[in-house]
């Protein structure tokens, strides 16, 4: 009979799962005006970067190589560049998406709805999990369109990727939206009023993409900021989406005869290759953290939903 019982609660716990994450899911694409901002503010930040800051990349990587003594043609530097600015784009997307697509936790304790859920039979782990669940479907809805147009834009400028390479950036997304939809769950339990949210969204949004080495590469900080930013699991995202956007080009650039030095000195300014403290971490490492950083996060914040959950009872 205890066994029976604990198969029935599972069995209801899954129940309770899928139907909160769907209300959850309906609600987030019912609000239009939600959906449609974070749908079109990553296309928004590409049409800003190559209207302002593609002139910027594309004039960098070329004094670099002309200092180097090399030349490279064009359809090989806007794919170095196209490379670059996608990749930047998507990292600071698929945390900053998550957090908008994570607002309903907060819409609904400021509506009630919030108070309203525990008052049925419904555990804390379920209910945690299905806005987690629900903002992780609504972020990757967002993010992944957001890298198909990314991608289109990149075969405009110089297409160099493999089948692999887009398997891998679409797995890197995928991955950062998984850790962006962990992380602001467990910054957004603790808010309570609309201001809070847009005031830590906000932050995200002006902060994030610096610390994590999107909007610049974190080789052009200095030392003790670099060995401080390393231990960010969002700079190994960012630098996962570097190699897969980017790789291509490289690859290209080796086959038309540059320096094996004059690549790896690129490589190691743009952050496709990062070093812990003087060692260089391979690609498998930064997947083994960024997944590591997602299980710690999504545990965390069951936890923490488990602990209010218990308090509440009381």
């Amino acid at each position: 009979m205890p066994q029976r019982a604990s198969v029935l609660r599972e069995v209801t716990g899954l129940k309770t799962l899928k139907i909160l994450a769907q209300r959850n899911s309906k609600l987030f694409f019912k609000d239009k005006g939600m959906f449609f901002s974070s749908l079109i503010t990553p296309i928004l930040l590409l049409v800003l970067y190559t209207t302002f800051l593609k002139k910027v990349f594309d004039d960098s990587f070329r004094s670099a190589l002309e200092a180097a003594g090399a030349t490279v043609a064009d359809s090989v530097l806007n794919g170095v560049v196209g490379g670059q600015l996608i990749s930047s784009l998507l990292a600071v997307s698929c945390v900053t998406v998550a957090f908008c697509s994570n607002l309903l936790m907060i819409k609904d304790k400021t509506s009630g709805a919030r108070h309203d859920l525990p008052i049925a039979p419904v555990r804390p782990s379920p209910m945690a999990c299905g806005y987690y669940l629900a903002s992780l479907l609504s972020s990757l809805f967002i993010t992944f369109t957001a890298a198909a147009v990314f991608l289109g834009y990149l075969a405009c400028v110089g297409w160099y990727l493999t089948a692999g390479d887009v398997l891998g950036l679409l797995l890197d997304v995928f991955l950062l939206t998984m850790f962006g939809t962990a992380l602001s769950s467990c910054i957004n339990f603790w808010l309570t009023t609309d201001g809070q949210a847009s005031a830590v969204g906000t932050i995200v949004s002006a902060g994030y993409g610096f610390i994590c080495g999107a909007y610049m590469p974190i080789s052009n900080f200095g030392t003790g900021l670099q060995r401080g930013l390393s231990f960010l699991p969002g700079t190994y995202g960012t630098s996962l989406l570097r190699n897969h956007a980017m790789g291509g080009a490289f690859a290209e650039m080796a086959k038309l005869g540059f320096p094996g030095e004059v690549v790896k000195a690129i490589r190691d300014s743009v952050d496709c290759n990062l070093y812990f403290f003087d060692h260089q971490v391979s690609g498998t490492q930064m997947y083994l953290i960024l997944v590591g950083s997602i299980l710690l996060l999504v545990g965390l914040y069951v936890v923490i939903n488990r602990i209010a959950g218990r308090r509440g009872a009381r």
